[in-house]
């Protein structure tokens, strides 16, 4: 089997914020909208303060409750593991924005652009109208995995077949690959450090991997 997941390495995000630039860019998701959000925390007590980060988005989760939330079947898990919305199908009831624990999802009602009343180049190049009036969130990029079996590239090792954020993270914080395979670059992540999940006490097996100091 496949399971395709992310595992953020906290120690070296810096809270740049390049991964949520790349996931605009490489979606046009409309202002406002952000699939993959960095928080900023405070710990401590002055002068010993310290700022950590984290990124966060859909952790397409292996019990996904937006499924189940799903009155018209539009939300499927897919065998890889990623969580997917047919925007055809969805009504945009909302109920999945309401179940999931992670406010990963958001419903966009109209088209708007960054900077004009009509999409720039880039926008327009990229912009799904079929996001209008529909729950919206992080795919992990699934379009470019659904081309790595044609083109012979295996996601998370070759950039083009590999979520936008991963690629993009200047300090190399971000993994992507299949957790199912004990050789791939996230398992040896996680088998080598300590991690945990976050909510993961739900009981929705998120596929973000949170990795704070070695084993």
């Amino acid at each position: 089997m496949t399971r395709y997941v992310m595992v953020v390495d906290l120690r070296r995000c810096v809270g740049c914020q390049t991964c949520t630039a790349a996931c605009r860019h490489a979606n046009a998701t409309p202002p406002g909208v952000q699939w993959r959000r960095v928080l900023d925390f405070e710990s401590g007590e002055y002068p010993d303060v310290h700022r950590s980060f984290m990124p966060v988005g859909c952790m397409h989760c292996g019990e996904p409750p937006c499924v189940d939330a799903c009155p018209s079947q539009a939300t499927e898990k897919r065998p890889d593991g990623l969580v997917s919305i047919d925007y055809d199908v969805c009504i945009g009831c909302g109920y999945c924005v309401v179940v999931c624990p992670y406010q990963a999802r958001q419903l966009v009602h109209r088209a708007n652009f960054a900077y004009n009343d009509s999409a720039s180049a880039a926008e327009a190049a990229r912009a799904d109208p079929k996001r209008i009036n529909v729950a919206t969130k992080c795919t992990f990029c699934i379009d470019r995995i659904d081309t790595a079996a044609e083109k012979g590239l295996t996601p998370g090792v070759d950039p083009e077949v590999t979520p936008a954020c991963a690629n993009a993270c200047i300090a190399g914080g971000i993994a992507f690959g299949d957790r199912d395979d004990p050789d791939s670059n996230v398992s040896r992540l996680l088998r080598e450090n300590q991690h945990f999940r976050m909510h993961e006490e739900l009981g929705t097996d998120p596929g973000m991997y949170y990795l704070w100091d070695k084993t």
